[in-house]
Protein backbone atom coordinates (compact mmCIF):
# COMPACT_ATOMS: atom_id res chain seq x y z
CA UNK A 1 0.00 0.00 0.00
CA UNK A 2 1.36 3.12 -0.91
CA UNK A 3 2.37 5.67 1.98
CA UNK A 4 0.28 8.65 0.40
CA UNK A 5 -2.53 6.71 0.69
CA UNK A 6 -4.30 7.61 4.20
CA UNK A 7 -6.16 4.33 5.85
CA UNK A 8 -9.53 4.97 6.55
CA UNK A 9 -9.64 2.89 10.17
CA UNK A 10 -12.79 4.17 10.61
CA UNK A 11 -14.08 2.90 7.63
CA UNK A 12 -12.55 -0.70 7.63
CA UNK A 13 -13.97 -1.09 11.58
CA UNK A 14 -17.09 -0.61 10.63
CA UNK A 15 -16.84 -3.19 7.67
CA UNK A 16 -15.48 -5.81 10.57
CA UNK A 17 -18.79 -4.83 12.63
CA UNK A 18 -20.60 -5.75 9.54
CA UNK A 19 -19.32 -8.60 8.61
CA UNK A 20 -18.82 -9.75 12.23
CA UNK A 21 -22.14 -9.11 13.09
CA UNK A 22 -23.89 -12.38 13.80
CA UNK A 23 -21.39 -14.94 12.51
CA UNK A 24 -19.63 -17.86 14.29
CA UNK A 25 -16.30 -17.63 13.10
CA UNK A 26 -13.83 -15.58 11.33
CA UNK A 27 -10.83 -16.42 10.24
CA UNK A 28 -8.20 -15.07 10.32
CA UNK A 29 -9.32 -11.42 10.89
CA UNK A 30 -5.77 -10.42 10.85
CA UNK A 31 -5.61 -11.69 7.07
CA UNK A 32 -9.14 -9.80 6.49
CA UNK A 33 -8.21 -6.77 7.80
CA UNK A 34 -5.66 -6.09 5.62
CA UNK A 35 -7.12 -7.70 2.51
CA UNK A 36 -9.97 -4.85 3.52
CA UNK A 37 -6.28 -2.16 3.58
CA UNK A 38 -5.72 -3.19 0.80
CA UNK A 39 -8.51 -3.16 -1.17
CA UNK A 40 -9.22 -0.05 0.05
CA UNK A 41 -6.30 1.54 -1.03
CA UNK A 42 -6.39 -0.05 -4.39
CA UNK A 43 -9.89 0.74 -4.97
CA UNK A 44 -10.17 -2.74 -5.85
CA UNK A 45 -13.48 -5.13 -4.42
CA UNK A 46 -13.02 -8.45 -3.10
CA UNK A 47 -14.03 -11.48 -4.03
CA UNK A 48 -16.49 -12.98 -1.88
CA UNK A 49 -17.57 -16.57 -2.43
CA UNK A 50 -20.56 -18.78 -1.44
CA UNK A 51 -21.00 -22.21 -3.19
CA UNK A 52 -24.80 -24.12 -2.88
CA UNK A 53 -25.11 -27.09 -4.40
CA UNK A 54 -28.65 -27.02 -5.74
CA UNK A 55 -29.79 -30.58 -3.96
CA UNK A 56 -33.26 -29.38 -3.49
CA UNK A 57 -35.58 -26.44 -6.10
CA UNK A 58 -36.35 -24.19 -2.93
CA UNK A 59 -34.73 -21.98 -0.91
CA UNK A 60 -36.18 -21.22 2.83
CA UNK A 61 -35.01 -18.66 5.40
CA UNK A 62 -32.15 -20.73 6.56
CA UNK A 63 -30.13 -20.34 3.30
CA UNK A 64 -30.82 -16.60 3.39
CA UNK A 65 -28.44 -16.38 6.76
CA UNK A 66 -25.62 -16.11 4.31
CA UNK A 67 -27.17 -14.83 1.43
CA UNK A 68 -28.31 -11.73 3.87
CA UNK A 69 -24.49 -11.90 4.44
CA UNK A 70 -23.68 -11.51 1.02
CA UNK A 71 -25.79 -8.51 0.28
CA UNK A 72 -24.09 -7.09 3.69
CA UNK A 73 -20.73 -7.57 2.10
CA UNK A 74 -22.10 -6.08 -1.78
CA UNK A 75 -23.54 -3.19 0.10
CA UNK A 76 -19.83 -2.81 1.40
CA UNK A 77 -18.76 -2.47 -2.38
CA UNK A 78 -17.09 -6.09 -2.63
CA UNK A 79 -17.59 -8.30 -5.30
CA UNK A 80 -20.26 -11.56 -4.55
CA UNK A 81 -19.94 -14.64 -6.22
CA UNK A 82 -22.41 -16.74 -6.56
CA UNK A 83 -21.47 -20.19 -7.29
CA UNK A 84 -24.02 -23.44 -7.79
CA UNK A 85 -22.20 -26.53 -7.99
CA UNK A 86 -23.65 -28.26 -10.77
CA UNK A 87 -20.43 -30.25 -10.33
CA UNK A 88 -19.90 -30.89 -6.89
CA UNK A 89 -23.68 -32.26 -6.42
CA UNK A 90 -22.78 -34.76 -8.77
CA UNK A 91 -20.80 -35.94 -5.79
CA UNK A 92 -23.00 -35.11 -2.80
CA UNK A 93 -21.76 -33.01 -0.30
CA UNK A 94 -20.94 -35.70 2.80
CA UNK A 95 -20.77 -32.80 5.48
CA UNK A 96 -22.99 -33.41 8.58
CA UNK A 97 -24.13 -37.34 6.81
CA UNK A 98 -23.52 -40.28 9.07
CA UNK A 99 -24.59 -42.37 5.91
CA UNK A 100 -23.55 -41.96 2.24
CA UNK A 101 -25.66 -39.31 0.32
CA UNK A 102 -27.00 -40.18 -3.02
CA UNK A 103 -25.42 -38.84 -5.80
CA UNK A 104 -27.62 -36.37 -7.96
CA UNK A 105 -28.47 -36.95 -11.65
CA UNK A 106 -27.99 -34.34 -14.15
CA UNK A 107 -31.20 -33.96 -15.14
CA UNK A 108 -31.90 -33.76 -11.29
CA UNK A 109 -29.45 -30.88 -10.63
CA UNK A 110 -30.35 -29.13 -13.77
CA UNK A 111 -33.79 -29.02 -12.84
CA UNK A 112 -33.01 -27.51 -9.20
CA UNK A 113 -30.32 -24.74 -10.40
CA UNK A 114 -32.89 -23.51 -12.84
CA UNK A 115 -34.65 -21.92 -9.65
CA UNK A 116 -31.38 -21.50 -7.79
CA UNK A 117 -30.65 -17.88 -8.42
CA UNK A 118 -34.05 -16.56 -9.08
CA UNK A 119 -34.63 -16.94 -5.63
CA UNK A 120 -31.21 -15.97 -4.37
CA UNK A 121 -31.55 -12.35 -6.11
CA UNK A 122 -34.63 -12.20 -4.08
CA UNK A 123 -31.86 -11.12 -1.39
CA UNK A 124 -28.95 -10.37 -3.71
CA UNK A 125 -28.35 -7.11 -5.55
CA UNK A 126 -28.43 -9.37 -8.88
CA UNK A 127 -26.53 -5.98 -11.07
CA UNK A 128 -23.85 -6.92 -8.31
CA UNK A 129 -23.58 -10.77 -8.39
CA UNK A 130 -21.12 -13.08 -10.24
CA UNK A 131 -23.17 -16.30 -10.98
CA UNK A 132 -20.99 -19.29 -11.92
CA UNK A 133 -20.97 -22.76 -12.22
CA UNK A 134 -18.19 -25.18 -10.99
CA UNK A 135 -18.46 -27.35 -13.80
CA UNK A 136 -16.42 -24.82 -15.98
CA UNK A 137 -13.23 -25.81 -14.15
CA UNK A 138 -14.31 -29.06 -12.99
CA UNK A 139 -14.92 -30.83 -15.88
CA UNK A 140 -11.93 -29.76 -17.97
CA UNK A 141 -9.89 -30.72 -15.02
CA UNK A 142 -10.24 -34.68 -16.44
CA UNK A 143 -9.02 -37.98 -14.41
CA UNK A 144 -5.28 -36.54 -14.57
CA UNK A 145 -5.76 -32.69 -12.76
CA UNK A 146 -7.80 -34.65 -10.74
CA UNK A 147 -4.92 -36.63 -9.50
CA UNK A 148 -2.64 -33.86 -9.19
CA UNK A 149 -5.00 -32.02 -7.51
CA UNK A 150 -5.42 -35.14 -5.13
CA UNK A 151 -1.47 -35.34 -4.70
CA UNK A 152 -2.01 -31.69 -2.55
CA UNK A 153 -4.01 -33.44 0.05
CA UNK A 154 -3.58 -36.40 2.32
CA UNK A 155 -6.20 -39.24 3.32
CA UNK A 156 -5.13 -38.64 7.08
CA UNK A 157 -6.35 -34.57 6.59
CA UNK A 158 -9.08 -35.57 5.32
CA UNK A 159 -10.06 -38.73 7.63
CA UNK A 160 -9.97 -35.41 10.57
CA UNK A 161 -13.39 -34.42 9.74
CA UNK A 162 -16.12 -35.23 12.39
CA UNK A 163 -18.47 -37.09 9.99
CA UNK A 164 -15.94 -39.38 8.41
CA UNK A 165 -14.12 -39.88 11.66
CA UNK A 166 -17.37 -40.90 12.94
CA UNK A 167 -18.15 -42.63 10.48
CA UNK A 168 -14.68 -44.75 10.10
CA UNK A 169 -14.71 -45.64 13.83
CA UNK A 170 -18.36 -46.96 13.57
CA UNK A 171 -17.47 -49.38 10.61
CA UNK A 172 -19.83 -47.17 8.49
CA UNK A 173 -19.18 -46.94 4.71
CA UNK A 174 -17.11 -43.83 2.81
CA UNK A 175 -17.15 -43.57 -0.94
CA UNK A 176 -13.83 -42.51 -2.26
CA UNK A 177 -16.31 -40.18 -4.37
CA UNK A 178 -16.93 -38.68 -0.87
CA UNK A 179 -13.97 -38.14 -0.13
CA UNK A 180 -12.83 -36.20 -3.26
CA UNK A 181 -15.70 -33.31 -2.42
CA UNK A 182 -13.70 -31.23 0.06
CA UNK A 183 -10.90 -30.97 -2.42
CA UNK A 184 -13.61 -30.05 -5.60
CA UNK A 185 -14.94 -27.35 -3.18
CA UNK A 186 -11.22 -26.19 -2.41
CA UNK A 187 -10.35 -26.32 -5.96
CA UNK A 188 -13.76 -23.59 -6.91
CA UNK A 189 -11.51 -21.15 -4.41
CA UNK A 190 -8.52 -21.89 -6.45
CA UNK A 191 -10.46 -21.59 -9.52
CA UNK A 192 -12.11 -18.02 -8.45
CA UNK A 193 -9.01 -16.39 -6.73
CA UNK A 194 -11.42 -15.98 -3.57
CA UNK A 195 -10.35 -13.66 -0.91
CA UNK A 196 -13.44 -14.56 1.36
CA UNK A 197 -15.65 -17.88 1.62
CA UNK A 198 -19.17 -18.08 3.39
CA UNK A 199 -20.89 -21.03 4.89
CA UNK A 200 -22.56 -22.69 7.66
CA UNK A 201 -20.64 -23.75 10.47
CA UNK A 202 -20.88 -27.40 8.73
CA UNK A 203 -19.11 -26.35 5.70
CA UNK A 204 -15.93 -25.13 7.73
CA UNK A 205 -13.55 -27.94 7.21
CA UNK A 206 -14.61 -27.89 3.58
CA UNK A 207 -13.33 -23.81 3.67
CA UNK A 208 -10.34 -25.14 5.35
CA UNK A 209 -9.47 -26.87 2.39
CA UNK A 210 -9.59 -24.33 0.13
CA UNK A 211 -7.85 -22.00 2.37
CA UNK A 212 -4.89 -24.57 1.95
CA UNK A 213 -5.04 -25.45 -1.64
CA UNK A 214 -4.71 -21.66 -2.60
CA UNK A 215 -1.34 -22.23 -0.85
CA UNK A 216 -0.37 -24.55 -2.79
CA UNK A 217 -1.12 -23.02 -6.23
CA UNK A 218 0.49 -20.23 -5.55
CA UNK A 219 -2.43 -18.19 -4.08
CA UNK A 220 -2.97 -15.69 -0.82
CA UNK A 221 -5.42 -17.76 1.32
CA UNK A 222 -8.95 -17.20 1.28
CA UNK A 223 -10.46 -15.89 4.49
CA UNK A 224 -13.06 -17.92 6.04
CA UNK A 225 -16.62 -16.86 7.40
CA UNK A 226 -18.90 -19.18 9.30
CA UNK A 227 -22.10 -18.60 9.92
CA UNK A 228 -25.12 -20.09 12.71
CA UNK A 229 -27.37 -22.71 11.11
CA UNK A 230 -30.74 -21.38 11.60
CA UNK A 231 -32.84 -23.12 13.84
CA UNK A 232 -36.57 -24.09 12.35
CA UNK A 233 -39.65 -23.49 13.43
CA UNK A 234 -39.44 -26.15 16.40
CA UNK A 235 -36.35 -24.27 18.46
CA UNK A 236 -34.13 -27.42 17.95
CA UNK A 237 -33.06 -28.60 14.48
CA UNK A 238 -31.62 -26.44 11.77
CA UNK A 239 -33.89 -25.38 9.35
CA UNK A 240 -34.72 -28.22 6.95
CA UNK A 241 -37.79 -28.97 4.30
CA UNK A 242 -36.90 -32.92 5.49
CA UNK A 243 -37.45 -31.58 9.02
CA UNK A 244 -40.35 -29.78 8.11
CA UNK A 245 -39.50 -26.78 10.07
CA UNK A 246 -38.90 -24.88 7.55
CA UNK A 247 -40.23 -21.19 6.22
CA UNK A 248 -39.64 -21.35 2.16
CA UNK A 249 -39.07 -17.80 0.61
CA UNK A 250 -41.36 -18.48 -2.03
CA UNK A 251 -44.59 -19.33 0.45
CA UNK A 252 -47.75 -16.95 -0.38
CA UNK A 253 -47.26 -13.93 2.10
CA UNK A 254 -49.78 -15.08 5.23
CA UNK A 255 -48.38 -18.23 5.36
CA UNK A 256 -45.07 -17.09 5.75
CA UNK A 257 -45.87 -14.57 8.42
CA UNK A 258 -47.82 -16.75 10.06
CA UNK A 259 -44.94 -19.28 9.93
CA UNK A 260 -42.39 -16.17 11.61
CA UNK A 261 -45.70 -15.73 14.23
CA UNK A 262 -45.26 -19.38 15.71
CA UNK A 263 -41.69 -19.33 16.48
CA UNK A 264 -40.99 -18.60 20.01
CA UNK A 265 -40.13 -15.49 21.56
CA UNK A 266 -36.63 -16.09 22.71
CA UNK A 267 -35.90 -17.46 18.89
CA UNK A 268 -36.81 -14.30 17.49
CA UNK A 269 -34.25 -12.61 18.67
CA UNK A 270 -32.12 -14.83 16.58
CA UNK A 271 -33.57 -14.39 13.85
CA UNK A 272 -33.87 -11.02 13.76
CA UNK A 273 -29.42 -10.80 14.56
CA UNK A 274 -29.26 -13.12 11.61
CA UNK A 275 -31.81 -12.30 8.70
CA UNK A 276 -33.21 -9.01 9.75
CA UNK A 277 -32.03 -5.96 7.94
CA UNK A 278 -32.53 -3.84 11.60
CA UNK A 279 -29.54 -2.50 13.09
CA UNK A 280 -28.12 -4.07 16.13
CA UNK A 281 -28.77 -0.68 17.71
CA UNK A 282 -32.24 -1.37 17.27
CA UNK A 283 -33.36 -5.27 17.91
CA UNK A 284 -31.25 -4.11 21.42
CA UNK A 285 -33.90 -1.11 21.41
CA UNK A 286 -36.60 -3.74 21.02
CA UNK A 287 -35.30 -5.71 23.74
CA UNK A 288 -34.82 -3.60 26.39
CA UNK A 289 -38.79 -2.85 25.46
CA UNK A 290 -39.58 -6.07 26.32
CA UNK A 291 -38.07 -6.57 29.42
CA UNK A 292 -39.59 -3.66 30.33
CA UNK A 293 -43.25 -4.61 29.64
CA UNK A 294 -43.60 -4.47 26.21
CA UNK A 295 -45.36 -7.55 24.29
CA UNK A 296 -42.74 -9.57 22.48
CA UNK A 297 -45.71 -10.11 19.85
CA UNK A 298 -45.55 -6.42 18.77
CA UNK A 299 -41.97 -6.83 18.25
CA UNK A 300 -42.47 -10.13 16.27
CA UNK A 301 -44.86 -8.44 14.16
CA UNK A 302 -42.39 -6.14 12.99
CA UNK A 303 -40.14 -9.02 12.04
CA UNK A 304 -42.49 -10.36 10.23
CA UNK A 305 -43.53 -7.84 8.40
CA UNK A 306 -39.80 -7.45 7.33
CA UNK A 307 -39.52 -10.90 6.14
CA UNK A 308 -42.52 -10.42 4.09
CA UNK A 309 -41.62 -7.09 2.89
CA UNK A 310 -38.43 -8.60 1.63
CA UNK A 311 -40.07 -11.51 -0.34
CA UNK A 312 -43.13 -10.40 -1.83
CA UNK A 313 -43.76 -6.59 -1.27
CA UNK A 314 -44.95 -3.92 1.93
CA UNK A 315 -48.30 -3.97 0.33
CA UNK A 316 -48.63 -8.36 0.48
CA UNK A 317 -46.83 -7.47 4.13
CA UNK A 318 -49.42 -5.56 5.06
CA UNK A 319 -52.37 -7.61 3.60
CA UNK A 320 -50.29 -10.96 5.95
CA UNK A 321 -50.86 -8.90 9.08
CA UNK A 322 -54.64 -7.97 8.55
CA UNK A 323 -55.39 -11.71 7.66
CA UNK A 324 -53.56 -12.83 10.84
CA UNK A 325 -55.31 -10.50 13.36
CA UNK A 326 -58.59 -10.57 11.78
CA UNK A 327 -58.37 -14.51 12.13
CA UNK A 328 -57.57 -13.75 15.78
CA UNK A 329 -59.92 -11.23 16.11
CA UNK A 330 -62.55 -13.52 15.59
CA UNK A 331 -61.97 -15.34 18.85
CA UNK A 332 -60.71 -12.60 20.79
CA UNK A 333 -57.47 -14.24 21.98
CA UNK A 334 -56.70 -13.37 25.31
CA UNK A 335 -53.47 -11.65 25.82
CA UNK A 336 -52.81 -13.95 29.28
CA UNK A 337 -53.33 -17.34 27.77
CA UNK A 338 -51.87 -20.23 29.87
CA UNK A 339 -48.32 -21.52 28.00
CA UNK A 340 -47.40 -25.22 27.85
CA UNK A 341 -44.22 -26.43 26.65
CA UNK A 342 -44.02 -30.42 25.57
CA UNK A 343 -41.56 -32.54 23.75
CA UNK A 344 -42.61 -33.99 20.60
CA UNK A 345 -39.12 -35.18 20.01
CA UNK A 346 -38.76 -39.27 19.05
CA UNK A 347 -42.40 -38.58 17.96
CA UNK A 348 -42.35 -36.37 14.55
CA UNK A 349 -45.45 -34.53 16.53
CA UNK A 350 -48.26 -35.44 18.62
CA UNK A 351 -52.07 -35.83 17.11
CA UNK A 352 -53.97 -32.80 17.71
CA UNK A 353 -56.27 -34.23 20.17
CA UNK A 354 -53.91 -35.56 22.27
CA UNK A 355 -52.32 -32.27 22.45
CA UNK A 356 -55.58 -30.71 23.93
CA UNK A 357 -55.88 -33.34 26.22
CA UNK A 358 -52.61 -32.79 27.50
CA UNK A 359 -52.87 -29.27 27.54
CA UNK A 360 -56.06 -29.38 29.71
CA UNK A 361 -58.45 -27.83 26.62
CA UNK A 362 -60.41 -31.48 26.57
CA UNK A 363 -60.97 -34.09 29.61
CA UNK A 364 -59.67 -36.18 27.29
CA UNK A 365 -58.89 -37.66 24.06
CA UNK A 366 -62.51 -38.44 22.65
CA UNK A 367 -63.91 -35.01 23.79
CA UNK A 368 -61.03 -33.50 21.99
CA UNK A 369 -61.95 -35.48 18.94
CA UNK A 370 -65.75 -34.78 19.55
CA UNK A 371 -65.07 -30.79 19.73
CA UNK A 372 -63.18 -31.29 16.79
CA UNK A 373 -65.99 -32.98 14.51
CA UNK A 374 -68.21 -30.35 16.06
CA UNK A 375 -65.94 -27.49 14.83
CA UNK A 376 -65.01 -25.83 18.11
CA UNK A 377 -61.47 -26.18 17.66
CA UNK A 378 -58.83 -23.82 16.10
CA UNK A 379 -55.34 -23.49 15.86
CA UNK A 380 -53.36 -20.02 15.12
CA UNK A 381 -56.99 -19.02 14.38
CA UNK A 382 -58.48 -20.90 11.83
CA UNK A 383 -60.91 -23.71 12.65
CA UNK A 384 -60.13 -27.64 11.82
CA UNK A 385 -61.45 -30.85 11.13
CA UNK A 386 -59.25 -33.31 10.41
CA UNK A 387 -59.21 -35.24 14.16
CA UNK A 388 -56.03 -37.33 12.63
CA UNK A 389 -54.24 -33.65 12.60
CA UNK A 390 -50.19 -34.38 13.23
CA UNK A 391 -48.49 -30.95 15.11
CA UNK A 392 -44.66 -30.96 14.33
CA UNK A 393 -42.56 -28.57 16.77
CA UNK A 394 -43.27 -25.52 16.92
CA UNK A 395 -45.79 -22.80 18.68
CA UNK A 396 -49.40 -22.84 18.45
CA UNK A 397 -52.36 -20.93 20.11
CA UNK A 398 -54.66 -23.66 20.41
CA UNK A 399 -58.45 -22.72 21.15
CA UNK A 400 -61.51 -24.91 22.14
CA UNK A 401 -65.23 -23.21 22.07
CA UNK A 402 -65.13 -19.45 23.23
CA UNK A 403 -63.21 -19.57 26.68
CA UNK A 404 -60.75 -21.76 26.47
CA UNK A 405 -56.91 -21.37 25.19
CA UNK A 406 -53.54 -22.16 25.29
CA UNK A 407 -50.30 -21.38 23.48
CA UNK A 408 -48.11 -24.54 23.22
CA UNK A 409 -44.66 -25.02 22.42
CA UNK A 410 -43.68 -28.20 20.51
CA UNK A 411 -39.84 -29.06 20.66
Amino acid sequence: MSKSTPVDTAAIEHALRVVKRGCDELLVEADLVAKLQRSQAQGTPLRCKLGLDPTAPDIHLGHTVVLTKLRQLQDLGHTVIFLIGDFTSMIGDPSGRNTTRPPLTREQIEANARTYFEQAALVLDRTRTEIRYNSEWSTPLGADGMIRLASHYTLARLLERDDFSQRYREGQPIAIHEILYPLMQGYDSVALKADLELGGTDQKFNLLVGRELQRHYGQEPQCILTMPLLQGLDGVEKMSKSKNNYIGITEPPSEMFGKIMRISDDLMWRYYELISSRSLGEIEAFKREVAGGRNPRDVKVLLGQEIVARFHSPQAAELALQDFEARFRQGEAPADMPQFTFSAQGKGGIVVSALLKQAGLAPSSSEAIRAIEQGGVRIDGQRIADRTLVLTPGTYVLQVGKRRWARVTLT
